[in-house]
């Protein structure tokens, strides 16, 4: 039946549709099949995907009146879903990365004054618009290197106050900015004015937070940095439980810089996702698999600090759908997608077809929007991109350049060769 459309991409190398996994996530083999179509066109009408095959299938479908979109020798592919962004803070501590290579560790330098209390100082005297101003900064970047969705998160200031304007930031940045945000309220850390106290802290997240949160419908999620020095365990179930009963859907921070307890939790509770698993014994990721939970592996902590990496080859040998995030915070200065799957391939041992996998579809999974983002299918969102590469193989083997070409956010060109479109 010919359909109308206001472009259409052609001609593409390889078009990476992600098709058949709008109901569940890829797991094991199934995270290789990116469903390519050589010579492949995607049609676009409204924002929505029309068309999807051949680019003699697809003109054909197609009445004439379109813009022709040309991505001969190139890859077409879903835009990109970052699964775990610490968006909204104040400050860099790059410092802090000078003296882990000098080897110091991320505790010893929470224990010198730095760390996370220092971002929470910072973000704490910054203004809900000077917040706004200097995220909008981090997002562009995100946009022209590819990404057209991120699981937001707040946790940096870790007053009741602070995290409601963190929330706040990011409902204004959803309205303002291309970039989709799906809001978590995190519970980052115990602020030195409760050192001690955890128990009571808990408390007042539970009792005073949450609820306020809720009320305002600033938070699809709720997340706990379940380690050792931050939230243990009994402490992260009592905040996700009573998050759950309030609606949001939850997230958990687990096993980064030790085995904490956090996969158990996840698994107990069922989360969502459970992020890192660089210390998860492989029974706890069995466990994980069985609930339906998801994994979002991130590199660049490994990457940049501890030098130990989630196992993701085992992992995925286990059946755990993975997803990829850049865990951008104070800390971890990277907007790059392409950058995550680079490290993912070359240390963490993930095919290239896999990392496309964990950065679109999976991701889409991780934040429960796989039924209209992550892959390339008639009905869904027009999240495009085109990388200016040969084959999906590039990603690891191109690396520290910017290869997207063009990002179409809702059918709408975005930004191309670099820069954003106006």
């Amino acid at each position: 039946m010919p359909v109308k459309a206001d472009f259409v991409i052609v001609h593409a190398n390889e078009l990476l549709t992600m098709r058949g996994a709008s109901e569940r996530p890829k797991v094991g083999d199934e995270m290789r099949d990116l469903g390519i179509i050589r010579d492949g066109a995607v049609a676009v009408r409204d924002g929505r995907i029309v068309a999807v095959g051949t680019t003699k299938e697809v003109l054909d479908r197609v009445e004439k009146g379109f813009e022709l979109v040309d991505a001969s020798g190139k890859v077409v592919s879903p835009g990109f879903i970052d699964a775990h962004v610490h968006l909204v803070f104040k400050g860099t501590r790059e410092d802090e990365l000078e003296m882990m290579i000098e080897g110091k560790t991320y505790l010893e330098i929470k224990r010198r004054g730095g760390g996370m209390p220092r971002t929470l100082r910072l973000t704490r005297a910054a203004s809900l618009w000077e917040l706004v101003e200097e995220t909008k900064k981090i997002l562009d970047l995100m946009l022209i290197h590819g990404t057209t969705t991120i699981e937001a998160k707040s946790g940096y200031e870790m007053t009741f106050e602070g995290e409601i304007k963190q929330l706040e930031v990011i409902r204004t940045l959803n309205k303002i900015h291309p970039i989709d945000l799906v809001p978590t309220f995190c519970a980052q850390a115990i602020p030195p004015e409760w050192e001690g106290r955890g128990d009571e802290f808990t408390r007042e997240i539970v009792e005073k937070w949450l609820p306020e949160i809720a009320r305002r419908g600033l938070a699809e999620y709720a997340d706990v940095f379940c380690e050792v020095g931050f939230f243990n365990v009994d402490q992260a179930r009592r905040i996700l439980v009573r998050a759950r009963e309030l609606g949001m859907k939850l997230r958990i921070h687990a096993d980064w810089l030790a085995h904490s307890g956090g996969g158990e939790l996840g698994a107990e509770l069922g989360v969502v996702s459970a992020d890192h698993l660089i210390h998860t014994p492989m029974d706890v990721i069995d466990r994980l698999a069985a609930k339906g939970v998801l994994g979002v592996l991130l590199p660049t902590t490994p990457f940049c600090y501890l030098g130990k990496y989630a196992n993701a080859r085992e992992i995925i040998r286990r059946g755990l759908p993975i997803a990829l995030g850049t865990d951008l915070s104070a800390i971890n200065m990277s907007e790059s997608m392409q950058m995550m799957m680079t490290i993912a391939a070359l240390q963490m041992k993930m095919t290239p077809a896999e990392v496309f996998t964990a950065a679109t579809i999976n991701a889409a999974h991780s934040i429960n929007r796989a039924h209209e983002i992550g892959s390339i299918e008639e009905g869904k969102k027009a999240d495009i991109i085109i990388l200016d590469m040969p084959n999906h193989k590039f990603i690891p083997f191109h690396y520290g350049v910017n290869l997207v070409e063009m990002v179409f956010k809702n059918g709408k060109l975005v930004a191309e060769k670099g820069r954003l479109v106006q």
